[in-house]
């Protein structure tokens, strides 16, 4: 593989914050947006936005809900998003791999 593959790279997972937010949902069977946005130091305008991105290609499931009269959203990734997230990486490392 070499830079003639770089178009191979999933532009929805590549930006800085949405691969975050993919590494930390691989490991997790789901987190809330309060916990995504402290853990990727975020603001809560632009952790909306990259959700949505995420949401809007199948990555992730966005379910909202209510616990005790406050507003939860939880977020997971999907198997979509998993087996995207997995050739992303794929592609990054055979890029990076094939470097002489």
């Amino acid at each position: 593989m070499g830079l003639a593959d770089l178009g191979r790279i999933d532009e929805v997972i590549h930006g800085r914050m949405r691969l975050g937010i993919m590494v930390y949902l691989a490991d997790v069977d789901a987190a809330d947006f309060t916990e995504l946005k402290t853990v990727l130091e975020a603001t809560q305008g632009n952790l909306s936005v990259h959700l949505k991105k995420l949401e809007e290609a199948g990555y992730v499931a966005i379910s909202k809900s209510f616990v005790a009269n406050k507003p939860l959203t939880r977020v997971a990734i999907t198997q979509d998003g998993r087996r995207a997230f997995a050739a992303y990486l794929e592609t990054i490392g055979a890029l990076i791999g094939g470097r002489e």
